[in-house]
């Protein structure tokens, strides 16, 4: 079996029962890494070379006391990683956002920095939802989460490296956490379900201020959203419909009813070349516990998303990553907690070959 099976090499036998989050990185050398986390700390696996079948032994990245972890990473292929921490002094938990990064694939993570909470008040701080991330195209790191009042707050990093104090971008009612995404373009967007629609935030201009949010009455599954740029300057939205299926949606046009039977987590979305086409790949833990993949051509998903059960079971949301040779390869946390994928195979059409055990 290509890769080495982590149970059998690891000195410590892994515990990871409920992951809350499973992302995949492309590095400038070619390697992907892999990364999990859950309540016992950050899990991480690095291709020995690029386009190989073998990877590292799991290492531990960080600890375990970040109840929710994101990871993102930029167009130089640093990995920048955003927690919510909570730790208890007394009786009274202290909530706190903090923050690392790490340059070089299986390089160490630099050490975690806080960024504080935007509320002076325990009580409110503690009721700050999980943070989202991304990185525009200038470099500078936005993080986004919902206040306690159901609003939007930001903090975002200046070109020389300072933090900005936490900016809000007001909203109420806010269902879930917010999504974020860089676009090419230089700016960047926010997207969140509210009581009753959604919310919806435009940047001006690449480092500017954002529009005031725009508001609708469409529905949408809390904690359900994915964002993609589709074209250049052009996010689209995709989320659960609370009465079934995925929805794709982009700012100025109608939503688009895509099918498909997912469960009540997230989305995974990427752009891939499939038989010469620019296509959308969606991948999400299916309604049966199984993961599903959707192919549709990139824009014109209303004509039709191909929906395929793989067949494998298993804990949360896919992630999804392109190779060095630009082919995509999917990964889960099966139920018995460890990592698989899959990767793309030649030949016509989207096929996944046999999913094997990091």
């Amino acid at each position: 079996m290509p890769g080495r099976d982590a149970r059998a090499t690891s000195e410590v036998a892994p515990s990871i029962q409920a992951p809350s989050g499973i992302w995949l990185t492309h590095g400038k050398d070619g390697r992907l890494t892999l990364y999990v986390h859950s309540a016992d700390g950050l899990r991480r696996w690095t291709q020995e070379r690029a386009g190989g079948s073998r990877w590292t032994v799991a290492d531990i990245a960080t600890g375990g006391s970040l109840g929710h972890l994101t990871v993102v990473q930029d167009t130089h292929g640093y990995v920048h990683f955003v927690g919510r921490r909570e730790r208890t002094s007394g009786s009274n938990p202290a909530v706190d956002i903090v923050y690392a990064i790490q340059y070089q694939t299986g390089r160490p993570i630099t050490a975690w920095r806080s960024l504080g909470n935007p509320h002076k008040d325990a009580p409110g701080g503690h009721r700050i939802g999980a943070p989202d991330v991304v990185v525009s195209a200038s470099g500078e790191v936005h993080i986004v989460l919902r206040n306690a009042g159901g609003g939007l707050m930001l903090r975002r990093e200046r070109p020389d490296g300072t933090w900005r104090g936490w900016e809000d971008l007001k909203g109420a009612r806010m269902e879930g956490d917010p999504v974020a995404v860089a676009l090419a373009s230089g700016t960047v967007e926010f997207f969140a379900a509210v009581e009753g629609g959604t919310l919806y935030w435009q940047q001006k201009e690449a480092g500017g201020d954002w529009h005031e949010a725009q508001p609708s009455r469409l529905a949408v599954l809390a904690g359900t959203t994915a964002a993609l740029e589709t074209a250049p300057g052009r996010a689209t939205y995709y989320w659960t419909d609370p009465a079934g299926g995925v929805v794709g949606f982009r700012a100025g046009a109608w939503p688009m009813a895509l099918g498909g039977a997912p469960g009540d987590g997230p989305h995974a979305a990427i752009r891939v070349a499939v038989d010469g086409y620019d296509c959308t790949v969606l991948a999400h833990q299916g309604a049966d516990g199984t993961a599903a993949v959707g192919l549709g051509v990139t824009e014109n998903e209303a004509n039709g998303v191909w929906w395929s059960d793989t067949g494998v079971r298993c804990l949360g949301t896919p992630t999804l990553a392109l190779d060095g040779r630009g082919m995509l390869v999917m990964a889960v946390v099966g139920e018995d907690g460890e990592p698989r994928m899959a990767r793309q195979t030649e030949g016509p059409g989207l096929t996944l070959d046999d999913w094997r055990t990091v």
